[in-house]
């Protein structure tokens, strides 16, 4: 299990760029490694919808 840094430092590494379907996996991946109780994975869960929405792959 990753800790909350290393999500956080992951995921700003995963759209950095353009948002790929690959990078949407990697970042439900990160989510995963976070506790359900998490607010970061809360906040991350919420970005990632938004971007999905951005991106038109919702």
């Amino acid at each position: 299990m990753l800790t909350e840094q290393e999500v956080s430092r992951s995921w700003a590494r995963l759209f950095t760029g353009e948002k790929s379907i690959e990078a949407f996996a990697k970042a439900e991946a990160l989510l995963d490694e976070l506790r359900p109780e998490s607010p970061l994975r809360h906040r991350l869960s919420c970005e990632l919808e938004e971007l999905r929405e951005l991106a038109g792959q919702n």
